[in-house]
């Protein structure tokens, strides 16, 4: 047996494992979550991903003297995959555990590794990330948030906004401008901001679907230690631009996993839908519609194997990723519209009339407005696919 085929053996064996631990333990906590579980709920999936970390889910692939697993990338891939295939939520501390940990190891001092990581391994502490403002989402160079020198530290001072579980998060980090006289991407800097400093202020951002996951961060006269500097000062664009690629090469996992289950949900409700003869499943618009949906599900699949294997190669991060973020946030618009369309009528009653199933397809399709503005707009990704795949000119 090759080396290839033995590290495929293992991964299936650890997938087959991970497998059954899964089915069990989820299942287990959604029979004792008190009042029927409902994975849309933030202390749902908090207390969910605290099952997780402590049962040693977390750190996959952190090294072994801070907790790790130091699992392959494969393997951390193979874990997305089955965690959203069992039907179990995305966490809280996406944030933490996804960008904050890595980007810590990479560039972190010893002493900054030491009092952060055992906060996230645990998941004691969620931190989320203070990055777009008012008049700089997509366009990050453009921040105004300001850190200026204090005894000791820096005083911080702006505004940032659409920043996920701020309300819930005993950490943030931050991308403040440093040098004023610096030019737009120079002169920023990455901080590490506890969110219960005296000047903290999170206005929870009501949502579409009636949630409040986003949040408006106001930081008036905030101290920060001058030891909560990440990296060096004023080469905060580098750090900020590494930490982006962290999560490449499994970013799109368990979202492509819940896509291709809502496929299968459609499809359902056509052959539902014809029965009722409401709207008829052998109709041309729907078989077209769903055929080209199956077509992206496919190939959105192959671009995540295809970044997989190029993390795993340890190529640079690359601007495939905005086509691919852009693909999957329009197909999954498109999906869910498609859904919505033959529920009918059933959509405003979702809970009462067609069962869990079809009240989280309309949550997600309320949520599916956000997913062409998170994470860089469709008009920003197209951007960079025009200039740096295509070599367009810049406008």
């Amino acid at each position: 047996m090759t080396q290839l085929e033995t590290a495929a053996a293992d991964d299936e064996a650890f997938r087959q494992d991970l497998r059954a631990w899964l089915e069990r333990a989820y299942a287990g906590f959604v029979r004792g979550w008190p009042g029927g579980a409902d994975p849309r709920n933030l202390d749902f999936r908090r207390a969910w991903e605290d099952t997780l970390c402590a049962n040693g889910w977390s750190g996959l692939g952190w090294p072994t003297e801070h907790g790790g697993r130091a699992l392959p990338l494969s393997r951390q891939a193979v874990f997305h995959e089955e965690h959203a295939r069992c039907g179990a939520p995305l966490g809280v501390n996406l944030i933490g555990h996804g960008i904050l940990a890595p980007t810590l190891l990479h560039f972190g001092t010893e002493a900054q590794k030491r009092r952060f990581l055992p906060g996230i391994l645990s998941n004691r502490e969620v931190w989320c990330q203070g990055y777009s403002e008012p008049g700089a989402g997509s366009d990050l160079a453009s921040v105004r948030t300001r850190a200026e020198p204090a005894p000791g530290g820096y005083l911080l001072n702006g505004h940032k906004i659409w920043t996920s579980f701020a309300d819930r998060a005993q950490r943030c980090f931050v991308l403040a401008r440093t040098d004023p006289r610096a030019s737009r991407h120079k002169g920023l800097s990455f901080l590490l901001v506890d969110m219960r400093s005296p000047g903290v202020r999170v206005e929870p951002i009501r949502q579409l679907t009636g949630e409040a996951e986003f949040c408006e961060v106001f930081f008036e006269n905030v101290f920060v230690p001058g030891e909560d500097l990440l990296g060096e000062e004023n080469q905060g664009w580098r750090i900020a631009m590494a930490a982006a690629g962290f999560e490449r090469g499994t970013y799109f996992i368990p979202r492509l996993v819940r896509f291709a289950q809502e496929l299968r949900q459609v499809r359902e409700l056509a052959l539902r839908a014809d029965a009722y003869g409401r709207v008829p499943a052998s109709s041309a618009d729907v078989r077209h519609r769903w055929a080209r949906l199956a077509a992206d599900s496919h190939v959105l699949a192959l671009k995540s194997q295809r970044a997989l294997a190029g993390a795993m190669r340890g190529d640079p991060p690359g601007p495939e990723g905005s086509s691919t973020k852009i693909h999957w946030s329009e197909a999954h618009q498109r999906l869910l519209e498609l859904s919505m369309q033959l529920l009918g009528d059933e959509a405003c009653l979702a809970e009462a009339t067609a069962g869990p199933g079809a009240a989280g397809l309309v949550h997600a399709y309320l949520w599916s407005r956000a997913e062409t503005i998170l994470a860089g707009t469709s008009e920003i990704q197209r951007n960079i696919v025009a200039e740096q795949m295509l070599g367009l000119p810049k406008a």
